[in-house]
């Protein structure tokens, strides 16, 4: 376009060129340049001559063909071997039957298989070799893998309390939208503890009644303002604050409650209970419960105050979680000892002995120890002073060491390693000490003044009857309907084998999961460690006792299924577990 006839543009508009169009003929004589050298580029034919397609001479075409571009003086040397290998390889683009041969062409070079070294070769099991083989690597390490789980006809107990409950099947589970009938039946049967099962009362037997009966418990205080378990719940942020005559008739009211509930465990009436306060957790259990033939408590979890408080007390206690130390004895060998380090009591893992002569035996052992550590510290102090030391040097040593001491001994604190196991006689006393002492109600804070909560499975003076939330639903997993119940509260060892047993008579298949209170798992774990450090001999017994310890707590309240699973003491009666699923195909329960 000529710029200077812009009177003739203005004039005609047609003559105007868009974007578009002047892009397109820049490419146009782009691609003509192009063209036009590849037709002038100069071949290598015989005799050496050059010669041109059309239009002149070689000294008429490009000025620069056949000059050599100067050397750079700075550059490194380069293999002219490597570039006329790439020429030779490389295809002509000089003309149009090359490109066509180009694009005809359908070979692709071949790509060298590289293997990359391995970093670590023996800690690989298999490999494959290069005829694609799996073969066995014998200088790896063998693989381990996990056992697989033999369905187990006894579902373990759990005792811990658990918030939440969700079982799964394929049919719907009676849950909701009970008949008045169904909800009567199983109200009167949880409270006179009639097994509706085996009942000839005229009850409604239906698994509507009897599913409702396993939702039901008993409580002391109930508050309807407060949320008393779990006892950190954060509902409690618009309480109300308790004065001095409230808190006053509380605390009369939940130790006559206490005391009744204490003395229907002692006489077989009632199988457990809890007692739930801010900063820890008791489970009385009755005599035969978990294979023990004396009525004990755990306590969970613990402090060196608080367990140099019972010790104050002379109440005589166990840790069995906490690791046992060896120690050498009179006679040159080695022997186990579980000492509560605070309390210098030695402690072992068996049953206390209710026999006077022992105890005062063990009184008297105790006595020996504080004393003769208190003459080893006279001692080492004297044989100090004898050697010169300064008595602010002494002083220093003995606080280092205290120090040292404590911070042994505190290290299991608030743990599961910090529980304790208090059995015998000394479960009364024990009894005592949460009657009477101040601790176990807080003074400031959310629950200001109200007593710890007991949740007991049979009724007690001033209980009050609490029934779990329940929800039912339908869920899709993997392509299937599935009907799922949801049940949320207190709830109680006893209601997983009891709705286990009601699911086994109905479903053919079926799973559960649950939730525990993280206060109380350590229960389940330390009554697992006392069944497993249990002796031969009482093994060999647990059999025989197990239908006497059953018939013995006949009057508590519970089905017979349900005492058999918690008076069993073999290694599967109890178990730490988040999921159940039972298939009666399989023959029974499997557990993770």
């Amino acid at each position: 376009m000529d710029p200077t006839n812009t009177s003739g543009m203005l004039s005609n508009p047609g003559q105007w060129k868009r974007p578009d169009e002047i892009l397109r003929l820049q490419r146009l004589k782009q691609k003509q340049k192009a063209l036009q050298a590849r037709i002038q580029r100069p071949s290598s034919g015989s005799g050496g001559t050059t010669t041109v397609a059309s239009g002149g001479s070689a000294p008429g075409g490009d000025p620069f063909a056949g000059n050599q571009k100067r050397k750079n003086p700075f550059s490194k040397n380069e293999d002219n071997g490597a570039k006329k290998l790439k020429q030779v390889n490389e295809p002509d683009l000089g003309g149009d039957e090359s490109i066509f041969e180009l694009l005809s062409k359908t070979t692709a070079k071949e790509v060298p298989n590289i293997e990359a070294p391995l970093a670590k070769p023996l800690e690989t099991r298999f490999r494959i070799d290069q005829q694609q083989q799996l073969f066995v690597d014998p200088t790896a390490a063998p693989v381990v893998q996990e056992p697989v789980q033999i369905p187990c006809k006894h579902l373990p107990i759990h005792w811990s309390i658990k918030s939440r409950l969700r079982l799964v099947c394929k049919t719907a589970i009676p849950g909701n939208n009970l008949r008045t009938n169904q909800e009567a039946s199983g109200l009167t049967s949880f409270v006179r503890c009639i097994n509706l099962k085996d009942s000839s009362a005229g009850l409604d037997i239906s698994p509507g009644a009897r599913f409702y009966q396993s939702t039901l418990y008993w409580q002391h205080p109930h508050l309807p303002w407060l949320t008393l378990f779990p006892r950190n719940s954060k509902n409690n942020h618009a309480a109300v604050v308790l004065g001095e005559p409230e808190r006053a008739i509380l605390a009369k009211e939940w130790a006559v409650s206490f005391r009744n509930l204490f003395q229907l465990v002692r006489a077989r009436q009632c199988p457990y209970f809890y007692v739930c306060a801010n900063s820890f957790t008791v489970l009385f259990r009755a005599a035969g419960i978990g294979g023990r033939v004396e009525t004990h408590a755990l306590l969970t979890p613990t402090s060196r105050g608080m367990r140099a408080a019972l010790k104050q007390e002379d109440i005589e206690f166990t840790m069995p979680m906490k690791k046992t130390a060896q120690v050498q004895d009179a006679g040159g060998g080695k022997q186990d000892l579980n000492r509560s380090g605070e309390s210098g009591i030695s402690v072992n893992n068996g049953s206390f002995s209710n026999s006077s002569e022992e105890q005062s035996t063990n009184t008297q052992l105790c006595d020996e120890d504080a004393g003769s550590e208190d003459d080893d510290d006279m001692e080492e102090e004297k044989w100090l002073e004898s050697l010169g030391v300064e008595a602010e040097e002494i002083k220093k040593i003995n606080y280092n060491q205290a120090k040292k001491v404590q911070h042994r001994e505190c290290d299991d604190d608030y743990s599961d390693q910090s529980t304790v196991l208090i059995e015998g006689v000394e479960c009364q006393a024990f009894f005592n000490f949460l009657l009477n002492a101040k601790s176990t109600t807080t003074k400031v804070g959310r629950l200001a003044g109200v007593p710890p909560t007991l949740l007991a499975p049979v009724s007690f003076v001033g209980a009050t009857l609490r029934t779990l939330t329940t929800r039912s639903s339908k869920i899709r997993m993997e392509g299937q309907d599935y009907h799922s119940t949801e049940l949320q509260g207190v709830i109680l060892p006893h209601v997983m084998p009891y709705l286990c047993g009601l699911l086994t008579e109905m479903k053919d298949n079926f799973s559960a999961t649950m939730v525990s209170v993280q206060n109380t798992a350590a229960f389940c774990k330390v009554s697992q460690k006392l069944i497993d450090d249990a002796d031969k001999e009482n093994e060999a017994t647990a059999s025989g006792d197990q239908v006497l310890w059953k018939e013995n707590l006949s009057d508590s309240g519970l089905s017979e299924l349900i005492l058999e699973t918690m008076c069993r003491a073999s290694k599967d009666s109890v178990h730490d577990m988040e999921r159940m699923v039972y298939s009666k195909e399989a023959g029974g329960y499997t557990w993770s």
